[in-house]
This record gives structure tokens, sequence and C-alpha cells, in this order.
């Protein structure tokens, strides 16, 4: 008899401060979601403001990544039930280590990456940060994949892919986060084997992971969706990756969560 494959539910949630979502029955929705590997972008925390309660979820380990270059800012963590075979936050770019964005896992059969791409809003400056940091991960990525990685990336993309992903794309096409050269990024991702595993699921379906917090953008449904999971084609072509999806029913910050399933080889 043939002893059936484990699923893995991974789900990945902007929190907008670790803290603040904390204070916003975080752990209830924790529970809700039931995940096997919980990915947070936007923690917002130095290393000594963790407290023991965020450390040490019962039945995961915890991987974190701080900001050096700016207190109270970007930040990523991942909780996760599977034990990774290495974690990797340092990768030799300190133009873009010091802001803490980037968490690598290594499991077997895949690798996953829990990443808050930059925003590009605040200036032409952080703009070609944005752009350059896309542009040094693919390539970082494509390494990995030359070597026979099949991938995982998840996170905070802060771009918008196509007009069916934002409640209004022909105002936003001359802002950061819809402008055409980020939209192109995402456009070469597909190029270079990369899936949207939402849209490859649900290619007509209009929702959104992200709202502002003015205009009552969320009650409106006003909303981006910038929020992904993408994974290579190999793990389409082998079955791997099973349903992907938004979970609009959780609150606590101006994302919501996304998800993924998969069922490993």
């Amino acid at each position: 008899m043939t002893e059936s494959k484990k699923k893995i539910k991974l789900i990945s949630w902007n929190v907008n401060g670790l803290r603040a979502v904390l204070k916003k029955d975080f752990f209830g929705a924790v529970k809700r979601m039931d995940p096997d590997i919980l990915m947070l972008q936007e923690t917002k925390l130095q290393e000594d403001q963790r407290t023991d309660e965020m450390v040490n979820i019962p039945s995961f380990e915890s991987f974190w990544n701080y900001s050096t270059v700016k207190k109270g800012y970007s930040g990523v963590a991942a909780y996760s039930k599977p034990v990774p075979t290495r974690v990797i936050t340092d990768f030799n770019m300190p133009r873009f280590d010091g802001e803490g964005r980037v968490i690598q896992m290594d499991f077997d059969g895949f690798t996953l990456f829990n990443i808050y791409f930059p925003n590009g809003q605040m200036s032409d400056d952080r703009l070609a940060y944005k752009l350059d940091f896309y542009a040094w991960f693919l390539e970082y990525a494509q390494g990995l994949r030359d070597g026979g990685k099949s991938l995982i990336i998840t996170g905070d993309f802060n771009t918008a892919h196509n007009d069916i992903d934002l409640k209004n794309p022909k105002p936003n096409s001359k802002r950061s986060g819809f402008l055409p050269i980020e939209r192109d990024i995402l456009d070469k991702m597909i190029q270079l084997g990369y899936v949207d595993t939402f849209r490859h699921f649900h290619p007509e379906t209009i929702k959104y992971s992200w709202w502002s917090y003015r205009f009552s953008a969320r009650k409106n449904n006003a909303g981006w969706r910038i929020d992904y999971f993408f994974v290579t084609q190999d793990l389409i072509d082998k079955g791997v990756v099973k349903e992907a999806f938004i979970d609009n029913e959780i609150l606590g910050s101006d994302h919501c969560p996304v998800g993924l399933i998969i069922e490993p080889c």
C-alpha cells in the first residue's frame, strides 16, 4: 500500500507591522488559516523587539531578516513546520541585504523565497532601487535554476501585473506599482518560465490582496493584486502545485493573505 503524500499549505501575508497585527487577533487568524509554512512581510521589527510569543509559535520554527539601515522598516519572517535544510538571509549584496527583504528556505524538492519587494512610489531613486532589486533577484534565482533547483517565490511584489489586477488601471498607469516598466518585469518572469499560480488556476477571477486605508477602499473593494506565488514551470508540470488562493476574509492589515497548496513529489 503506497503511503499518501502530504499536502503543504503555504501562506504569505504582508502584515504592515507585526506588533500592530498582534493586537488584531493575529494568532486567531493563523489558527483559522492553518498553514504549514507562514511567511510575513513588512514586520517592521528589529531583533531585540521580538517577543517570545512572536518567535515561538507552537509547532513552528521561525526565521527572521531585519532592516539594518532603518528601524521600524521593512523586514520579513517565516514560520515553518517542515524543517528547511538551509536558510539564507545574507546574499552578499549590501545594497539590498541592509533592508532585510529576503528569506530563502531550501527544502527537499524546492527552494522557497519570502520577499518584500521594494515600493517605488516615494521617489525616482526608490523606483530605480526597486527595478535594480528585481534585476538582481531574477539573476540570482536563475543561477539556482541553472543548478537544477525548483523555485517558489512569494511575497509582496508591489506591482500589479495586468488590468484585471487592480480596480482602476487607467488612472494608475502612471503611478509606481502599475508602470509599464514594472509590469514588464512580471512579463519577463512569465517568459523565463515562472507561473503566476493564482492566474494559472483562476485566469479570469477578479480578486485583490491590497487596499489603501483611504477612501474606504477595502469596503468598496477598490484594491490591487500585488501579492503573489510564482513557481517554476516544472512544479506545475509535475503536478506539485494543487491550488492557489487569496483569503479576503482575514483582516488586520491593508493586505490580506495569499496561499498555495503543494504536494511535493
